[in-house]
């Protein structure tokens, strides 16, 4: 049984939604987000009920020369398993019957209420996706930041210093991503559908505070995803960004962080490019800094292409999409 409760859309709600001639208004949308990302991460199904079973290899087998009629030793080589689990998203939208009703147009009303659920859970995935951490929130899946987190760690190679200090309390990241089956992608559990599904469940009896029963329309949201970083070679951070360093000059148009030389470091550092969908990833702020260096005739790596008939940043060819769930605030990553 639905407890009724403070969260619930009330007349008051209606009102505020209501524009002069008593049709539900257009909202302006002011909490969206533009997380690019969605655009790009393919889904694939998993292997497991729980997510997926990935297998690297970890060492090669050895080769010898050999001298006639003498024979080499043998060897073989050697691989690690290892398993992505998913996390299950789930929201519940509720609204009063009559509420709905008393305004006119309930479906109208009820999608006002309900796409701000598929907002909310939009940016939640995104959120996970890059901070995510089922060590200390087992409900989570693993993301981005806390697998590239370590200097000195398995994937240390693809984490870079963005010379922001300790002090600063305005850092963020660079996320570089080559999407594709054998690369990266996001994941939702075998057996399962991919996205992020909503159900209209009707008419429902529920219980106010008090227990005393009524009737209202309810919405079940609920997505099952996770990320499966197959080969981790194919994935870059660039870590401790000092908001503060990007900013040019106005006179000389320079920033203190080089962030053109650490791109070019990170998209060499990945072994193929072509190898699925390379994208860049970072927030407004950082964007905003890259495109005001176009106009720097030293910066010949940056260019507006046109990708799929939009206008598009690209840095050597790779298109860099803005992702507001990257924060700024991150912890300084620490090992370098």
């Amino acid at each position: 049984m639905v407890v009724y409760g403070a969260n619930w859309p009330t007349l008051s709600d209606v009102a505020k939604r209501t524009d002069p001639n008593g049709a539900i208004a257009k909202i302006g949308e002011v909490l969206h987000q533009q997380n690019e990302v969605l655009d790009d991460i393919p889904f694939i199904e998993g292997t497991l009920a729980i997510g997926t079973q990935g297998t690297i290899r970890t060492e090669l087998p050895t080769s010898y020369w050999r001298l006639a009629n003498r024979g080499v030793p043998t060897s073989k080589s050697r691989t690690r398993q290892f398993i992505d689990t998913t996390g299950m998203l789930e929201a519940f939208s509720h609204v009063d019957c009559d509420v709905a009703k008393d305004q006119g147009n309930e479906k109208a009303f009820r999608w006002s209420e309900d796409k701000a659920f598929i907002e909310s859970m939009n940016q939640e995935f995104v959120s996970t996706l890059l901070y995510g951490n089922s060590g200390t929130n087992p409900e989570e899946f693993l993301g981005f930041m806390p697998r590239y987190s370590d200097p000195t760690g398995e994937n240390g190679d693809n984490v870079v210093d963005g010379g922001g200090g300790g002090a600063a309390t305005d850092l963020t990241s660079i996320l570089i991503v080559v999407w594709g089956d054998n690369t990266v992608h996001g994941i939702y559990p075998k057996g399962t559908v991919s996205g992020l599904m909503s159900e209209d469940l009707g008419r429902i009896r529920v219980e106010d505070e008090d227990g005393l029963p009524f009737m209202a329309y309810v919405s079940h949201f609920q997505w099952k995803c996770g990320l499966h970083i197959k080969d981790w070679r194919y994935a870059y951070r660039i870590c401790n960004l000092s908001i503060a360093d990007v900013i040019p000059d106005p006179i000389t148009g320079l920033v203190a962080a080089n962030m053109i030389q650490l791109l070019v470091e990170a998209l060499e550092a990945i072994p193929n490019l072509n190898a699925g969908r390379p994208a860049i990833y970072c927030n407004r702020q950082l964007r905003t800094a890259l495109r005001l260096q176009i106009n720097n005739a030293r910066n010949v790596h940056l260019s507006i292409e046109e990708i799929a008939g939009r206008k598009v940043l690209a840095f050597d060819g790779v298109p860099v999409r803005r992702c507001d769930a990257l924060n700024i605030g991150e912890d300084q990553v620490l090992g370098f």
